[in-house]
């Protein structure tokens, strides 16, 4: 079965970053999966189960980076995995999909709420932040804290080259936050106003280290050199199981044409370009994680992932990789 043509769109989205946020892109691709399991025709649960393999294997391909969309749908495809063995038509498996892809989306927007809360308590009067890029997270700390009545400022990145900041200077601004847009090469500059650094995450590795959107590791390492503190939001499911074995996350690599058009490259000349999507910030430029299970130091984020996976071997890890993913023979 070929997916559905909403679902093929939010797959289209995800990988033009139409769809963008590590949060959004995986309630997106689970949301993709709903939508297959609604619509598919097939008779028997077999079929059905394809049909579930096919559109999760699209919807991996579409952002290598983002560790939340894998993770969400392997919350969705364990869960129908588990079902199928005691499921004695397609109507039941059809059911138990919806229902596991119903819990991660109410369970992601929960957290998301749920870290705004916690994060905010770390927020005082008088305060001038700092973000970058573009996270729900993030946001709702800052959003949390104004409205409990703390009053801050917040500078934020324009984060090239796709300009989320600007997207996070119009929420923040939306919410009567005073907000300053700097360039990202301005961060040096203004960090001797800043209290403090709050982030988001596209994952979390398992020694506590940030991958983000390009240029973070950056604002931390400025952050660290004027003894600023730096807080990372990033729900439990931003966390790579795949770390645990010593596997890297694979940084995405963006079209050229996101820095520079083919026009202005032809008249530079023969260069290449290079656009990484993402950077890589060391645990020791992160002072704590904010979840939605509470505040956890950097080396802490290998016991999130033994608590929220439950994988504390590599058999174990293998298994959470590939269970129902791949058609049984």
């Amino acid at each position: 079965m070929a997916l559905p043509e909403e679902a093929n769109r939010i797959a289209d989205d995800i990988r033009s970053m139409r769809i963008r946020g590590a949060g959004l892109i995986a309630r997106s691709a689970v949301e993709a999966l709903r939508i297959v399991a609604e619509r598919s025709k097939a008779s028997d649960i077999d079929d059905f189960m394809k049909d579930m393999n096919n559109a999760a294997q699209v919807l991996l391909e579409t952002r290598p980076t983002a560790v939340s969309l894998p993770n969400g749908i392997r919350y969705v495809m364990h869960r129908v995995s588990t079902q199928r063995p005691a499921a004695t038509s397609v109507g039941q498996i059809r059911s138990a999909t919806i229902k596991a892809a119903d819990e991660f989306i109410d369970s992601a927007k929960n957290a998301v709420q749920r870290i705004g809360e916690i994060g905010a308590r770390r927020i005082r009067d008088g305060d001038v932040l700092l973000t970058h890029c573009n996270s729900s997270a993030a946001i709702s700390i800052m959003k949390t804290a104004w409205a409990k009545g703390t009053k801050f400022k917040v500078y934020v990145t324009e984060t090239r080259p796709r300009f989320q900041g600007r997207l996070t200077a119009k929420e923040l601004t939306g919410a009567g936050i005073p907000v300053t847009l700097i360039l990202d090469d301005a961060v040096r500059y203004f960090m001797q106003e800043v209290d403090k650094v709050v982030v988001g995450a596209d994952a979390i590795t398992a020694n506590g280290a940030l991958v983000n959107k390009i240029g973070t590791s950056m604002v931390a390492l400025a952050a660290h050199e004027a003894k600023v503190r730096v807080f990372v939001a990033a729900e439990t499911y931003k966390f790579s199981p795949e770390t645990m074995i010593g596997e890297l996350v694979k940084i995405e690599e963006r079209d050229s044409g996101e820095m520079i058009s083919p026009g202005a490259l032809k008249e530079i000349g023969p260069v290449s370009v290079s656009n990484p999507s993402f950077d890589v910030t060391p645990p020791e430029y992160i002072d704590l994680i904010i979840t939605e299970r509470g505040i956890i130091p950097p080396l802490g984020a290998i016991l999130i992932l033994e608590e929220v996976f439950g994988i504390v071997t590599p058999e174990e890890l293998r298994e959470y990789q590939t269970y129902a993913l791949h058609e049984e023979a």
